[in-house]
């Protein structure tokens, strides 16, 4: 074979494992025997003719090379030129067919040495902009820019329906030692699929979708699909300024968590898709007076059991539902509608399938090589190496990426305490303790507080909510101050004693008072957010109106009950789907919520219920205003285990006040008294014994007189009429309401 290129360097392009065959590749000057010329080698398989077109028309200029490889390696020295120069390539194949593009390898990196700086030391904000497939204009050129991240990898190939999925078509080359491979293919458009093929250190060929993928294929396929993110115009501007503006801990907030794929399906079965679904769902959470959706996580992954926990592609909308743009049309809806979004996002863990970020170039990459480090034994998935700086890039980018590219509202951080503990769910001997010989994951607990640095950096008003379920200190508290820098936390504490609680039998309650009134020794010792979450309606655990006790009649008053209480209780509040009008049965992510069961009278009057309990919550700040302080909670009293009755007071910034009840038995209390702050009438704003919900009616005909009976330490006190497993919310009439509460 008689080349130019040193023979060795040849057959590794041949072989489709040179760090980079741009050094070969393409054309170059050449100097030999004092003479200079430019040479153009093209490796194109398949190949039966390859020429150089210089210039147009007339003008044109054909050098045609010589195949000096049956496999398609080609071979031009073009004499009396000395500088290389714009040209094409003109190739025919074997099959007759003739195509003209211009040379791969005629084309300098588009990553800066800064980019390339910022990445490798973890501080490229924007990496999403530079890694994976993006439109690109080079040298008057378009085309699609390539970039990876493979360290360790021998050889990269960039693979594809453009290429017929041959590795050695368009083999990439590394920058330097950055571990970046790169490659600009002129001419590709958007839609395309493609993969990179990774020969590893040991000869194994792995085929790897981009973990920058804007989009991959609908599963069980995996392959990555070229999306520019173009194409939406965003029409919430309105909603945007005033997220970025205010005190968002002093407004309400009231959550609906939904899984996409088993909110509502099409009458076939099939999902519904993004467009769809935010029609649907714009209209059902405003009627119901909620706030905000957080969507259980719509990360690209390949299993549907996971629930979107298990996640491949960080940076691409599932495709189960449509397309980036859908997406992107979905939020912006739901914005448009005044209704927020938050998105379940997991830097915790990511699954082993092979096509993913595990092994990505036959080494450890984005995981600990430590199985004691590196692995989650009970899940089955890889553990993210936080102390790698490429690793903690990858995660923060991906963060800022949803509310850059998506508008998103916030993210709420799934299994935070799983990041936070060396030991998290190991025995002794299967964890490897810090530098310090501590139980502390200290390179996580750096990326949790650096991920909230940047995030509110740039994105004011966006929130960042900690599924936390330890009593780690500061979890809320600024960084600065020693904190992780949360926004909120997840009440974990608060939900598992109120569960365990509601679960016995109203005659046992008595001696499980302390389960309810706990949670306010800690309360305020964090911002918290109050959860019923999808996570207490699986494996067994039975849906939340199941768990209640007794006949079909106190199962849904002590569900109202439990409602009520929440509402009434200090913190922001979450529920997950079908817990609004009562679904009987576990949550299946496989079918549709039983929306049949709105048919029934009960189970739309605890529809009727949550609705009237978000429109309350909404129009009084009493029962937002003032959720992370003690200034905004009162007990009345926390001391009648003997009847099972709780009484408290909410107040707001100032100094109003809305009185709760709530009576855990089914025995009806006559003339309970109440000690009260100020005297006069008190409205019965809402009662969840009401027969519109499906109670009993017992009540106080909607208003009650104080009396100068003090009570609880207050000089004035109302003598109530306590319904049967109800909640009770009261206010002191005024002549003339206070424009703040009005709202």
């Amino acid at each position: 074979m008689k080349t130019s290129a040193p023979l060795e360097e040849v057959y590794r392009i041949l072989y489709g494992d040179h760090p980079d065959p741009f050094r070969v590749l393409g054309m170059h000057p050449l100097h030999a025997g004092g003479q200079s010329s430019v040479v153009v080698r093209v490796f194109y398989p398949g190949a039966k003719e390859v020429s150089v077109v210089e210039g147009n028309g007339k003008k044109q200029k054909v050098y045609v090379l010589e195949k000096i490889h049956d496999e398609g390696f080609f071979e031009k020295e073009i004499p009396g030129r000395t500088e290389v120069f714009p040209y094409q390539l003109k190739i025919s194949t074997e099959d007759g067919s003739t195509r003209k593009t211009h040379d791969p390898y005629s084309f300098m990196p588009t990553l800066t040495d800064f980019d390339i700086y910022l990445f490798n030391a973890g501080d490229h904000h924007r990496i999403y902009e530079k890694l994976g497939a993006h439109k690109a204009v080079v040298n008057g050129v378009e085309g699609v820019q390539f970039a990876v991240w493979a360290p360790e990898a021998r050889g990269v190939s960039l693979i594809g329906g453009f290429n017929g999925w041959d590795r050695r078509m368009h083999c990439m080359r590394v920058l330097g030692s950055s571990g970046i491979w790169e490659i600009f293919i002129p001419g590709l458009r958007e839609g395309e699929l493609y993969k990179y093929q990774v020969k590893t250190q040991r000869g194994i060929v792995l085929d790897k979708t981009d973990p920058y993928a804007f989009e991959s294929e609908v599963r069980p396929r995996t392959a990555s699909k070229v999306n520019f993110l173009d194409g939406h115009l965003w029409n919430d501007k309105e909603w945007m300024e005033i997220r970025s503006s205010g005190n968002h801990f002093g407004k309400p907030m009231s959550i609906y968590e939904v899984h996409l794929g088993s909110w509502q399906r099409n009458d076939d079965g099939t999902w519904c898709n993004y467009k769809d679904l935010a029609r649907k769902l714009a209209e059902y959470a405003a009627s119901l007076g909620f706030t905000h959706l957080e969507l259980l996580p719509v990360m690209e992954h390949p299993f549907d059991g996971s629930w979107g926990y298990q996640v491949t592609g960080y940076y691409a909308p599932t495709s189960r539902f449509g397309s980036p743009q859908d997406f992107m049309w979905f939020v912006d809806y739901l914005h448009q509608h005044n209704i927020g979004v938050i998105l379940d996002w997991v830097p915790a863990h990511f699954p082993k399938d092979i096509h993913a970020l595990g092994l990505f170039d036959g080494t450890h990459v984005y995981e600990h090589a430590d199985p004691r480090k590196g692995e989650h034994q009970d899940w089955g998935t890889y553990i993210f190496n936080y102390g790698r700086h490429e690793v903690r890039n990858f995660l923060i980018g991906n963060a800022l990426f949803w509310l850059d590219e998506y508008h998103i509202d916030g993210l709420r951080i799934d299994a935070v305490a799983s990041m936070l503990y060396n030991d998290y769910s190991r025995k002794e001997g299967e964890w490897i303790p810090n530098q310090y010989g501590g139980r502390e994951n200290l390179d996580a607990v750096e990326f949790l507080k650096k991920t909230n640095e940047v995030v509110h950096q740039y994105y004011p008003g966006v929130l960042m909510i900690a599924e936390e379920s330890t009593s780690w200190p500061g979890v809320t508290a600024p960084v600065q101050d020693g904190g992780l820098g949360f926004d909120m936390k997840w009440n974990m504490g608060w939900m598992h004693d109120t569960l365990q609680y509601f679960e016995k039998d109203p005659v046992h309650r008595v001696h499980h008072h302390n389960n309810l009134t706990f949670a306010l020794l800690y309360a305020f010792s964090e911002r918290f957010l109050l959860p019923l979450s999808h996570d207490e309606v699986v494996h067994g655990k039975r849906a939340l109106l199941s768990k209640m006790p007794g006949d079909n009649w106190n199962k849904f008053a002590n569900l109202r009950l439990l409602y009520g209480l929440m509402f009434g209780f200090p913190g922001k509040k979450l529920l997950f789907m079908g817990g609004e009008f009562g679904q009987w049965t576990e949550w299946n992510f496989e079918a549709n919520l039983d929306w049949a069961l709105v048919g029934f009278d009960t189970h739309r009057g605890l529809q009727q219920w949550v609705m009237d309990l978000n429109k309350l919550y909404r129009s009084h700040p009493a029962l937002y205003e003032v959720d992370f302080a003690y200034t905004g909670f009162e007990w009345i009293d926390f001391e009648d285990a003997g009847q099972s009755v709780i009484s408290f007071e909410r107040i707001d910034a100032n100094g109003g006040r809305v009185v709760v009840v709530c009576n855990f038995t089914p025995v009806p209390r006559q003339s309970y008294r109440v000690g009260v702050s100020e005297g006069g009438a008190y409205l019965e704003l809402l009662n969840s014994d009401a027969s519109v919900y499906g109670g009993s009616n017992v009540g106080n005909h909607g208003k009650v007189h104080s009396e100068s009976i003090p009570q609880h330490g207050r000089t004035n006190s109302l003598s109530l009429t306590l319904p049967p497993l109800s909640t009770l919310f009261l206010k002191r009439e005024r002549h003339q309401e206070n424009p703040r509460d009005a709202r």
